[in-house]
């Protein structure tokens, strides 16, 4: 299957998904999310394939959505981009097989969210980790009001949230938001060796603690959650603020 916006490599029993948008920073658009539920109809249904391994092409992990998207949608375009983004949050979320999120250089907003999606977080050391959501008026998805307190806790994730700063690879480790950060010319090396120790693993019992796990967090269903955070994110995107927001970020790009 012929992709343009993400690469899939096989290197059974590892699967490769690269994001691959580098002249704008793998920004996430409509059709990457789509790309990326095709590409994991194909891991899901290749026996030979045991742990999925994303990482970015160039610079950057993913700097978020593709903001030029995003100004042209309707209200009604954009409830029905972010249940799609949703869908495949929660799949990846809940994905069989383990997944593995190599941490290559920018991951911000909805990228650094597929990043929580995944199970393991590997991090180049110089990588920049952020949610730049409410700089710009926005507001979190992916699950991840959820996934950062899990990792964090809840001080720390409101003030990652509410500064809107980024931090690098090495922080993020110290504060569990990644499980290792290594040199960049080590990640994808630390990130397959990962991935091949859980291979030679029963693919059938992390099935089945990955679902343990998933059953033991919180009280607050996952759906409501994610419900919410489409509420919360149409609330801040159709404001006069947003449009002031997104204009300023524009012309800090040209002057940068």
């Amino acid at each position: 299957m012929k992709f343009e916006c993400i690469n899939l490599e096989k290197q059974a029993p590892v699967a490769i998904i690269t994001l691959s948008r580098p002249k704008v920073l793998n920004a996430m658009n409509k059709q990457m999310w789509e790309e990326l539920a095709r590409a994991l109809d194909l891991i899901e249904e290749d026996q030979e394939i045991k742990v999925v391994v994303f990482t970015g092409e160039g610079r950057a992990f993913s700097t978020g959505a593709d903001l030029k998207e995003s100004k042209t949608r309707t209200p009604e375009q954009y409830r029905d981009y972010l249940a799609g983004l949703q869908e495949i949050s929660r799949r990846i979320i809940r994905f069989d097989k383990p997944t593995i999120a190599a941490i290559n250089g920018w991951a911000l907003g909805s990228g650094y969210e597929l990043a929580l999606a995944c199970d393991i977080r590997l991090a180049a050391i110089d990588a920049q980790i952020g949610s730049p959501e409410a700089r710009v008026t926005s507001s979190v998805t992916g699950g991840a009001f959820r996934l950062l307190q899990q990792l964090v806790g809840p001080g720390k994730a409101k003030e990652l949230l509410f500064t809107a700063e980024n931090i690098d690879g090495k922080e993020a480790e110290r504060i569990g938001l990644v499980n290792k950060a290594v040199p960049l010319d080590r990640l994808m090396d630390e990130a397959m060796e990962m991935a091949q120790k859980i291979a030679a693993n029963s693919a059938f019992s992390i099935k089945m603690i990955k679902k343990g796990l998933f059953m033991a967090q919180g009280e607050c269903s996952l759906e409501a959650l994610m419900d919410f955070e489409v509420e919360a994110c149409l609330a801040c995107v159709f404001t006069k603020e947003r449009e002031r927001s997104l204009q300023e970020f524009e012309d800090r790009k040209k002057k940068d």
